[in-house]
Formats: C-alpha cells, sequence, structure tokens
C-alpha cells in the first residue's frame, strides 16, 4: 500500500492533489486544467467531509498537512451494475463453452443446485469485501427473480446492505424476463422490490408482447414509486433494438422515474447512418446507459477457433456525445458470463479505456465511474469531489492517466471518512468450503 504520513488532526489539508475535472463539482475559481484535464489542488478535511477547495499554494496555512506531490486523487468509486449472487462461483460451474448461451444455462443450474440464504451470504459478503478493499463506495446488484429466488435473494441483501451500512451504500434490482410481470407474480415481486427499497429489472427479449410488457412494467413502478434498471439488447444482432422500445415506452406512459439500461451492444453494429436517430430518441426519453466492456468483450462474438472481430460494447464515445449519461461498471465476477475481475473499478476504468479508446481526450471519462453513477443512485455525496462531499478518497502514486493506467495500482491509498484505512482482500480459500471443493 502506498504509505503516506497522513494527519492525525481531524482537521488538516491535502496538499498537491491531482484531482481530474471530471469528478469535481464546481471548477469556478480553480484556474485551468492541465493538459490532461486535470487540477492541482488544496482540499481542507474536517470531521470526515471536503470544507474547501482551492488552487494548490505554497502556503500551507495553520492546518495540519500532507503534501500529495502532484498524485492523483479520485473519489471512490461507484459501481453501478453487478451481479453478487452469481459472483465466484466459476470453480464450481464454469461455462463450458464460453458463450453466452452456456452461461445463462449454467448459471441457472447452479443456482437450483446450490443457493441457499448461508451459500449466498458467503460470496456475495466475499464480493463486497473485494469492492470495499478496492475503494468502491456504493455498489447496485442485480438478483435473479425467478420463482423462490426472489424472496431469497432479497433476504440475503437486505442482511448485507444492514451489515454493511457503515462502509457501502448497496442498492439492489430484480432480474428476470419482463413477461414474469404480467401475472400475480409479477405484482408480488414489485411488492417484494418496493419493499427492500429497491428497483426493478429485466431483460428485454425481443417480442411481439414487449411494448405491453414495457406498459406492465412502467405502471408497477410508477404505482410504487420505483425507478428501473434494465438489460437491454445484450447481442450483436443489428434486428434487436428494444433499446428504442424502452424509450417510446417512457415517454408514452410519461413515467418520470430514473430508467438505466445495462449492455445496449447492438447499438454498435447499428448503420452509421441510423445511429444517431436512435441516440437522439434515447437522449429525449431521458434513458442511462451503463456499458460493461469487461464482460461483454469476454462474451461477444466469440466462436470456437476463431479469433473475434467485434469488441462486443455499446458506442461509449457517441452515447456520451448524444448528451446520454454514461457509466461503466463490473457486471459479473468469476461466473459463468465472466471467469474472471475482481469488482475492482480502477481495472474497469483502465480495460474500458483500452478496449473504447476512451483516452484522446482523457476529459470526461472518469466520470463513468464516480459522479454520473453516483447521481444514477441518487448519491449527492458521494463519488464526487465538492464542498461538503464525504471525504472518500482513491489516492494513487501515479501523478498522470499515463501513470494510472499502466499499472494495476495496487499500491493504491484508500481514505474513509478523511482516515486512511488499510483493508485487505479476502483470501479465495475462504471460498473452498462454499465452492463444496474437496
Amino acid at each position: 500500500m502506498l504509505s503516506l504520513a497522513f494527519p492525525e488532526s481531524d482537521r488538516y489539508c491535502l496538499r498537491q492533489a491531482r484531482v481530474p475535472q471530471a469528478v469535481l463539482g464546481n471548477c469556478d475559481g480553480l484556474g485551468r486544467p492541465d493538459v490532461e484535464g486535470s487540477f492541482l489542488l488544496d482540499l481542507s478535511i474536517a470531521a470526515g467531509r471536503i470544507t474547501a477547495i482551492a488552487p494548490t499554494s505554497s502556503s500551507p496555512g495553520d492546518a495540519p498537512s500532507l503534501d500529495l506531490q502532484g498524485r492523483q486523487l479520485w473519489p471512490g468509486f461507484i459501481d453501478i451494475h453487478t451481479h453478487l449472487d452469481k459472483g465466484h462461483i466459476w470453480l464450481r460451474s464454469p461455462n463450458p463453452d464460453g458463450s453466452f448461451e452456456g452461461a445463462l444455462a449454467t448459471a441457472i443450474a447452479d443456482s437450483s443446485q446450490h443457493w441457499t440464504p448461508d451459500e449466498l451470504l458467503a460470496r456475495m459478503d466475499f464480493s463486497l469485501r473485494c469492492a470495499y478493499a478496492h475503494g468502491t463506495v456504493a455498489l447496485r446488484t442485480h438478483l435473479d427473480s425467478a420463482g423462490e429466488l426472489a424472496a431469497q435473494g432479497f433476504a440475503v441483501f437486505q442482511e448485507l446492505r444492514q451489515r454493511w451500512s457503515d462502509r457501502l451504500t448497496l442498492q439492489a434490482a430484480s432480474l428476470v424476463s419482463l413477461d414474469h410481470y404480467q401475472g400475480a407474480a409479477g405484482e408480488r415481486l414489485a411488492d417484494l422490490v418496493a419493499e427492500a427499497d429497491g428497483l426493478l429489472g429485466g431483460v428485454t427479449f425481443p417480442s411481439p408482447e414487449l411494448d405491453e410488457q414495457l406498459d406492465r412494467l412502467l405502471d408497477l413502478a410508477r404505482d410504487r414509486q420505483l425507478d428501473l434498471d434494465l438489460h437491454v439488447d445484450e447481442s450483436l444482432e443489428p434486428s434487436d433494438r428494444t433499446l428504442q422500445q424502452v424509450a417510446a415506452a417512457v415517454q408514452r406512459k410519461g413515467f418520470t422515474g430514473k430508467v438505466l439500461c445495462g449492455h445496449c451492444c447492438s447499438l454498435s453494429v447499428q448503420l452509421e447512418a441510423e445511429l444517431p436517430t436512435q441516440l437522439q430518441a434515447v437522449q429525449a426519453a431521458g434513458l442511462g446507459i451503463v456499458s460493461l466492456p469487461l464482460c461483454n468483450s469476454y462474451l461477444q462474438d466469440r466462436q470456437s477457433g476463431r479469433t473475434p472481430r467485434l469488441r462486443g460494447i455499446a458506442p461509449v464515445q457517441e452515447i456520451r456525445t448524444a448528451g446520454i449519461p454514461l457509466c461503466l461498471s463490473s457486471d459479473n465476477t468469476r461466473d459463468p458470463f465472466y471467469a474472471y475481475g475482481d469488482l475492482d473499478m480502477v481495472e474497469v476504468f483502465r480495460e474500458s479505456v483500452r478496449i473504447g479508446q476512451l483516452d484522446h481526450p482523457w476529459l470526461p471519462w472518469p466520470a463513468a465511474v464516480t459522479c454520473t453513477p453516483a447521481d444514477w443512485m441518487g448519491l449527492v455525496d458521494q463519488g464526487r469531489i465538492a464542498i461538503g462531499a464525504r471525504a472518500d478518497f482513491v489516492i494513487f502514486n501515479a501523478r498522470s492517466f499515463t501513470e494510472l493506467l499502466a499499472r494495476p495500482q495496487s499500491d493504491r491509498l484508500i481514505v474513509r471518512n478523511g482516515r486512511a484505512i488499510a483493508p485487505k482482500l479476502p483470501d479465495y480459500a475462504e471460498l473452498d468450503a462454499v465452492l463444496m471443493r474437496h
């Protein structure tokens, strides 16, 4: 871990912190950013909050201070799309061929055979310990919610949310095919989600009934004042355009809640001439999009013995240019949908930059793992560097983006409530008994 002598006082100043412009709540009076879009700043901290932000001064003032010498300082990360209930089952239930179909069938079989409250609790808690150690401060998970899985999954989630309430902000969304909401079971699931203060979610499979299913889902959400978080167009089929149907339904129903759409891979294979019109409809409906580059690059365009030709991720640069809020997130972790990952948002950001060529310019992209998902989770004092925000930081030895992204940053320093902490990553061996490995 990066070794820095933090002041012991509850009131101190972090001097010469290099902060990306994208994570700053307000840049007025901060001067000009450097060529990468970052500011060299002094941050005043008191009682675990940011009390002042100013251009770096040669005078340290009267408060105890720590000179970061131009090291990058980011707010704590926001991971808005994960699947904690599936996490870490790969060694027990690997994907047989790396395909999406193989992942789906394997995950369903694993849940029917192995998922119990204690088993879920152990794996999900392990995942949260990973996220916390890497510097995440808030996380949203989708929970498989067909049949009896819903009550079990949300009960375990609520126990974990209580257990982690002083360290992580947690949210959960239901995950079913949208036809599930059509009958009485859909009413019961919507009530369960509302009781857990969650979000209604599901998968928008192309279907002649999809418009009717979306109308029903929006009605259930409106009646319970719930937001939506959907899996949309996770394919490379140009004919998959359910995102357009989601946008049309939101406007048709006059829905005023938040609607976040994950994946949207098929946007990447639309005709160039048609894409702007499609994105305009999404922007007009007020939708947000979360791209999952690690998982989608793993699954999409996979054929045995053939190198993939397509990256499999949504056209994130065009999405952002169209004025659509854009988040980047982890998705699955060591399960049939993605064999790797550790809920490390530095890895997500680094690989997203490489896969999506998000480096000319760097300027807007740190927001996609911090303040933009924080806004969509309703977190006004997390995921940003602003006066009054929590003093929850990740400090890197790196001073520039090329230094930041060239190495894994395993020596990063985690700051919570203004104090440096040293959380440790859990040992995979802890899961041996849970996964029934002997």
